[in-house]
């Protein structure tokens, strides 16, 4: 059982440091533009030591810790798995001199998504990575090869309660559900005439559509002859037979986030079609 638990931790701390690692890649940290907390001056080296939240260094540590993760997976070394509880050390302390230091800025411990200021949940959460590094310490398999392990069935479902738990107290998950409303939001109320709307978007809302349905049998091949867009519309022209006769099939799909309506003309091909 103390094996199982220890070869979890490998699992965990692989899982944190590549979604550190990526977190920091993707979601860019607010660099820092002020020399005061709440009005008072900070000490002289304390915002050139801000310089750390620069992208340079972001993309650096991001790095660091994806080889981190990475080996962490593929390799049961020992050095490894010292320097990562280094690592981990070295962020507790890290974030709790910025508690003190800078209660107004975030550890980016997770890039952008970190921004809130360091409280308590942030240092206790870093206290714990920690524990649980030196706990991997000893663990005897690397973190792919645990897998295929027979007892590896109870250290993922140990390895799902504690994600669980730290995603609990990780103020990150709420900025990520936050950014993620925000981004729908302006997605929604985006103009449909330049909002961004793929091809494969508009096919799915054509096929699910009843005018689609109604003249579906009508269709002669299922490749539009022309595809174009034109403000709030993509139109798309089919060859079609109607009464024995050849015809195109031009249907209008919005292009709209929400409620989008789908209509549809039929053109005798000798007839040009309205473009």
């Amino acid at each position: 059982m103390v094996t199982a638990f220890q070869n979890t931790q490998v699992l965990l701390l692989s899982f944190v440091l590549l979604a550190a690692c990526l977190a920091k890649l993707a979601v860019r940290h607010p660099a820092p533009a002020h020399d005061h907390v709440h009005g008072v001056p900070l000490p002289g080296w304390l915002p050139q030591a801000t310089r750390l939240d620069s992208r340079p260094f972001a993309v650096a540590v991001a790095l660091v810790e994806g080889g981190l993760g990475i080996a962490l997976l593929v390799t049961s070394q020992f050095s490894v798995r010292l320097v990562t509880a280094l690592a981990f050390a070295v962020a507790t302390w890290t974030v709790s001199e910025l508690r003190v230091r800078r209660p107004d800025a975030g550890c980016g411990c997770f890039g952008g998504l970190s921004a809130k200021q360091v409280d308590r949940r942030t240092v206790a959460r870093a206290l714990l990575f920690t524990l649980a590094a030196v706990a991997a310490l000893g663990a005897p398999r690397a973190g792919f090869a645990w897998l295929h392990d027979a007892h590896a069935t109870v250290g993922l479902a140990l390895l799902a309660v504690e994600v669980a738990l730290f995603s609990l107290i990780s103020p990150e998950v709420a900025t990520l559900w936050e950014k993620r409303a925000a981004w729908r939001i302006r997605r929604e109320d985006e103009p449909c005439d330049r909002r961004h709307s793929p091809l494969a978007e508009t096919m799915r809302t054509l096929r699910a559509s009843a005018a689609w349905s109604a003249h579906e049998d009508t269709v002669v091949s299922a490749v539009p002859l022309d595809v174009w867009r034109e403000g709030c519309w993509r139109f798309l022209a089919y060859r079609a037979v109607s009464d024995g006769r050849p015809a195109e099939l031009i249907f209008a799909v919005s292009t709209a986030a929400r409620g989008r309506r789908v209509r549809v003309a039929m053109v005798p091909a000798e007839e040009p079609a309205l473009r």
